[in-house]
């Protein structure tokens, strides 16, 4: 039977730790090769971790809610199977440089009083017993030397020497103790409990946050105390994008194998604008601002049991509609299933959210660190508008929306901002209503 060492796995650059949040497999349990035995959460997504190999779960190094370093082993599998390296026992555990140092010098020392004593070169008496006991013990002519004797003319006695060993061999329990004991680690500080709040009247409901949640609570906070939020908001005619997809939606399904929805219409003009407005495209660092070469639009997506995560399509400004629709549709689906990878949130330089699926005129977004500017879409609503022709003005039914921009304004100034979202309004209005998809 040969032993493999399940380690965790590598989820992305930025990724360098995850918690376990449940075990799928108990010690005991039979595993096929590509079975998930657990499931971790980083601090942007859930994930699985499957196993490498067939075998039988035979050890967990962590215990659920433990937080694990990236490489680290997690759990031991026994296989059947040969030509795979023993794992180390788990009792090998890792010691710092400073005590194999120590180690080594006592072991250099050990190897030195091995060597048989000669103690004739002493100006001092020692008797046959003495002798052999010191012999028998490893101690030196120097540390015989030094033994205070008790008895006739300071003479070394029996029981003198076996006190000096016992001593000696306490001291050295007590530095090994020092060395090798976890008294010895600084306790890691404990987090202070946060008292449960009691329900006044005896009716209210009192529920913890979920995990994810507590993470979104952090960041929104922490991104409030970072940017200088402010908002920019024009109203934009998507008449002709409504007729046209309704023209051409189920062609596009037919010959696509995908539902046509308006958000990649509305991302493939954000990428537009952000080629010609390239300072929405960037981070900031302290006094550093980092100009992203990639346009990686994040997408808001709102999770089954009301918590958010933005997946991210990577080189947005690259894909056409139809490739936009299938990245779009694809991490929708996936993160609704709960099947996004840890890379599919890394690397956004911008973002989008659709408040309008929940009826939203327009909205205020918090924006997602460490980028600069976010973008919220309105519901799209038939209102009564000014239509300017060459014979005249005249009221009609149009389609409108709000477009909301927040920026940070310690980078983005007015001007900026304001332009940007202009210029997707633009894109959005002068669409093309006999174009292809």
């Amino acid at each position: 039977m040969a032993r493999f060492e399940l380690r965790l796995p590598k989820m992305g650059e930025s990724i360098a730790e995850a918690t376990i949040t449940n075990w799928l497999k108990e010690v005991g349990d039979k595993i096929e090769a590509d079975e998930a035995v657990l499931e971790i959460a980083t601090d942007k997504v859930d994930s699985e971790v499957p196993s490498e190999v067939s075998g039988v779960l035979v050890e967990q190094l962590f215990g659920k809610d433990d937080l694990v370093q990236v490489g680290q082993v997690i759990a031991v599998i026994e296989i059947e199977e040969d030509g795979v390296s023993e794992v180390r026992s788990v009792e090998e555990t890792v010691v710092p440089a400073e005590v194999i140092e120590i180690e080594k010098t006592i072991e250099v020392a050990r190897e030195a009083v091995a060597v048989p004593q000669d103690f004739s070169n002493s100006d001092k008496f020692f008797s046959p017993l003495v002798k052999n006991i010191a012999k028998e013990e490893g101690v030196s002519l120097s540390e015989l030397q030094n033994i205070a004797g008790s008895g006739k003319d300071g003479r070394v006695t029996k029981e003198d020497i076996l006190k000096y060993i016992d001593h000696r061999k306490s001291d050295n329990e007590e530095v090994k103790e020092v060395l090798v004991s976890p008294k010895s680690v600084e306790p890691t500080p404990q987090k202070t409990q946060q008292a449960v709040p009691v329900s006044v009247n005896g009716e209210d409901e009192i529920v913890e946050m979920d995990r994810m949640r507590k993470l979104i609570s952090g960041y929104m906070v922490a991104s409030l105390q970072t940017s200088a939020h402010v908002q920019s908001f024009i109203e934009v005619d998507v008449t002709n994008i409504v007729k046209w997809r309704d023209k051409v939606k189920a062609a596009f399904e037919k010959r696509e194998g995908e539902k046509l929805t308006y958000t990649p219409i509305f991302m493939e003009a954000v990428a537009k604008a952000i080629k010609d407005f390239p300072g929405i495209n960037i981070s900031v660092e302290g006094d550093y601002i980092i100009k992203k070469r990639n346009i990686n639009l994040g997408m808001a997506a709102a999770l089954s049991n009301g918590n958010l995560i933005v997946p991210v399509i990577k080189n947005a400004d690259q894909l056409n509609l139809v490739g936009m629709a299938k990245a779009v549709n694809d991490l929708a689906n996936r993160a609704k299933a709960g099947k996004l990878k840890p890379d599919d949130t890394q690397g956004g330089t911008y973002t989008v959210t659709n408040v309008g699926t929940f009826g939203s005129v327009f909205g205020t977004p918090i924006i997602n660190q460490p980028q600069v500017g976010i973008l919220a879409l309105g519901a799209i609503r038939k209102v009564p508008a000014v239509i300017e022709t060459p014979e005249g003005d005249f009221i009609g039914i149009r389609q409108k929306m709000f477009l909301s921009h927040s920026y940070d304004h310690r980078v983005v100034d007015g001007a900026l901002g304001g332009s940007f979202v202009k210029r997707v309004a633009e894109y959005l209005e002068a669409f093309d209503v006999d174009r292809d998809f």
